[in-house]
């Protein structure tokens, strides 16, 4: 099975993927327990919604879809930026993470504003 070179369904599953074991080594206290919860929620339903535009049947559904993708991709960023201010989770993967996550926010903001157009 040969990928194409930018499909973003596996840009999605993989930023998911690699949330769901950035989460798992945040520590275990209160902080790190809400906001790794909050992350893979949002993370994940970002994925999940992106696959469910896949697979809609008119513009006006693909597009509320892809706004859903976008919202939980915002608070994805927002969330990491906070846990970056306290000093949780690897430097590094929060890093990778952000670039990731900007760089699907903008696809994902071109998508919308030419299926809107």
């Amino acid at each position: 099975m040969t990928h194409k070179k930018f499909d973003l369904e596996e840009r999605f599953v993989g930023m998911a993927s690699k949330i769901a074991m950035f989460c798992k080594d945040l520590p275990s206290d209160f902080t790190g327990q809400y906001y790794g919860n909050q992350l893979l929620r949002s993370a994940g339903s970002a994925a999940l919604n992106f696959g469910e535009a896949q697979g809609t049947l008119t513009n006006k559904d693909y597009l509320h879809k892809a706004s859903l993708t976008l919202k939980e991709l915002k608070e994805s960023r927002v969330n990491l930026k906070i846990l970056s201010k306290i000093n949780y989770g690897s430097k590094t993967a929060k890093d990778e993470l952000l670039d990731e996550i900007e760089q699907l926010i903008k696809i994902i903001s071109t998508i919308v504003r030419n299926k809107n157009n």
